[in-house]
């Protein structure tokens, strides 16, 4: 019994484990790795472009209910401003 007791807590920890990681991944790296993406398309614009979430890019049609980021290239500004930047599709 005891033998199954400890072989069930190492399940526990090892989910615990991977359920961390893929959060870490979901929350910390993914966002960095879409930037890096959309920063690549805007170094094609010139060396003034930088990636800038678009806080009101929810609008991407999709055919569930997922929110989808829209990323865009601004001119010279970190902050999104209609007037400055371009929408990027990815």
């Amino acid at each position: 019994m005891k033998e199954a007791t400890g072989e069930l807590n190492m399940t526990v920890v090892t989910l615990i484990a991977v359920a961390a990681l893929a959060a870490l991944f979901y929350f910390v790296m993914w966002p960095m790795i879409q930037r890096q993406i959309v920063q690549q398309t805007c170094n094609t614009m010139g060396e003034n472009w930088h990636a800038v979430k678009n806080p009101g890019g929810n609008d991407k049609n999709t055919s569930t209910s997922a929110k989808v980021s829209a990323w865009g290239c601004c001119n010279g500004t970190t902050t999104w401003d209609q007037s400055k930047c371009e929408a990027v599709d990815q």
